[in-house]
């Protein structure tokens, strides 16, 4: 009986140890493969498998060894790996070593903060309040600055990058422009809100305009070296000026240099920009409806004044209509009061002019005081194939502000279905411009246009063109007698 009873107990203890061995291997087997039968997912091979998601959100398991695919989970039947992940944090605190997978996204998204935090770009919060995976964890570019120049981190130890360096504006200095006073940031509620009367720009005004340009452009004017009209665009006009510039200053400056350029810019007068106040005379004009093209109807008007405020602006400040738009794509010029952004342009030349070049091949027009030296150099358009300009040596014989124009096709050219003599008033968008310096060989002589974009770019009647600002500049340093030499 006592043998039956020990041999019982023996039977019992061995059972009970063979449950203790196996009870690891239970709690082991769901991380590897879990039963078919349960809805599980049975991994061969070594156990090693591929995750991938599909458009639709589910979960595509695939055998590494074999490339075939084991299962597929929509989304509703997977594990919540945010709370698995969260659990793990709690428990085990910060991994170093930790892993990212960049088919999730959630791990895509720690790994950019990881890198940004790496960085320095993101302060990271106290531990006790830090959840890498609430729905704002992840800033991966810094916010914006707010007015005053500070960003919004409200962590102390954060660091607040600098506030933008605040440019001094200098006045323009030019007799019939008043002096531009600096804009505070404030002062920019003086714009109007999209309202009817604001200027409609063309998308396509701004393309290929960059600042940098036309802050170039500013730097060659207030030299002497003009680049014609500001645009902001490279061109035969810009490579002209800056070869002008270079032998005006004996500098050797490159349309690249962007610190030589801002520091000549420092030099002469400031920043490329400024802000201009638009005046109630600004708005007044008086402005034309339009300008016809028939010279006839032209001598029919009092005067070829601008037709916009915003025609008048540009030519006051050297400027291509469509690049001043583009400048200020929500100002009404229309209304007085309202603050533009302009280019500072400076000082016009004054040194006395004793010869002129007009050089034909290179469109330009040139300038010499006394000892020989360029003091100014403009684009000019000069003659063309049908109407060629003089040739040899011709000198100044008189200059003309605001000069009206006599149209005879009797001796130029034929405009139209005219036939008779006439007299088109003056004004900018006149034939002759602004300015006639005459010649004394008649009816030849440098001038001004009513197309200041076009200088340098198309064909003359003989004459010389240029800008009407560059004429006015020119024909106050020139006096009658000035010798001026064509050549090809």
């Amino acid at each position: 009986m006592f043998r039956t009873i020990f041999t019982l107990s023996a039977l019992a203890a061995g059972l009970l140890s063979s449950s203790a061995v196996a009870a690891p291997t239970e709690d082991i087997a769901p991380r590897s493969a879990r039963a078919a039968d349960a809805g599980g997912v049975l991994v061969a091979q070594n156990g090693d498998f591929d995750v991938y998601y599909d458009a639709r959100g589910n979960r595509v398991i695939v055998d590494a060894e074999t490339g075939k695919v084991l299962a597929i989970q929509p989304p509703q039947t997977r594990f919540d790996r945010r709370a698995l992940r969260q659990e793990r944090l709690r428990n085990l605190g910060p991994v170093e070593d930790d892993r990212y997978y960049l088919d999730d996204p959630e791990d895509t998204a720690r790994l950019r903060r990881r890198q940004l935090e790496e960085e320095g770009l993101i302060v990271v919060p106290p531990v006790d309040e830090y959840d890498p995976y609430s729905d704002n964890s992840v800033e991966a570019f810094p916010e914006a600055p707010r007015d005053d120049g500070s960003y919004g981190n409200n962590y102390p130890e954060a660091q607040q990058p600098a506030k933008p360096r605040t440019v001094k504006r200098q006045p323009l200095n030019e007799a019939s422009i008043e002096p531009v006073e600096p804009t505070a940031p404030g002062d920019q509620a003086a714009l109007p809100p999209k309202i009817g009367g604001e200027t409609a720009v063309d998308p396509s005004l701004s393309l290929g305009a960059r600042q940098d340009v036309a802050a170039l452009q500013v730097l060659l004017d207030r030299a002497g070296a003009s680049p014609g009209v500001v645009d902001g665009r490279f061109g035969s006009n810009v490579d002209k000026a800056l070869a002008a510039y270079n032998e005006i200053t004996g500098r050797n400056l490159r349309s690249t240099d962007v610190v030589g350029i801002q520091a000549a810019l420092e030099q002469s007068g400031g920043d490329a920009f400024a802000s201009y106040n638009i005046t109630p005379e600004d708005a007044a004009g008086p402005y034309v409806a339009s300008v016809p093209e028939d010279y006839s109807q032209k001598a029919q008007l009092d005067r070829l004044s601008y037709t916009s405020v915003t025609e008048a602006l540009a030519e006051r400040f050297h400027m291509d209509e469509n690049y001043l738009k583009a400048l200020n794509p929500e100002a009404n010029f229309n209304r007085p009061g309202t603050i533009i952004k302009v280019v500072n342009f400076g000082r016009l030349v004054a040194k006395p002019v004793a010869s002129i070049i007009a050089d034909k091949g290179k469109k330009q027009v040139r300038a010499y005081d006394a000892s020989g030296k360029l003091i100014a150099a403009y684009p000019a358009t000069i003659g063309s194939a049908d109407t060629p300009s003089p040739t040899g040596t011709h000198a100044v014989s008189r200059i003309a502000l605001d000069p009206n124009y006599t149209y005879n096709p009797n001796i130029n050219f034929k405009q139209g279905e005219n036939n008779k003599i006439l007299t088109i008033p003056p004004g900018p968008n006149g034939p002759v411009g602004s300015v006639w310096i005459a010649l004394d060989k008649p009816t030849y002589g440098i001038h001004g246009t009513p197309d200041p974009s076009k200088i340098g770019k198309t064909e003359s009647h003989g004459c010389v063109r240029l800008t009407n600002w560059d004429a006015r500049e020119l024909a106050k340093i020139v006096s009658p007698g000035v010798t001026v030499e064509f050549i090809d």
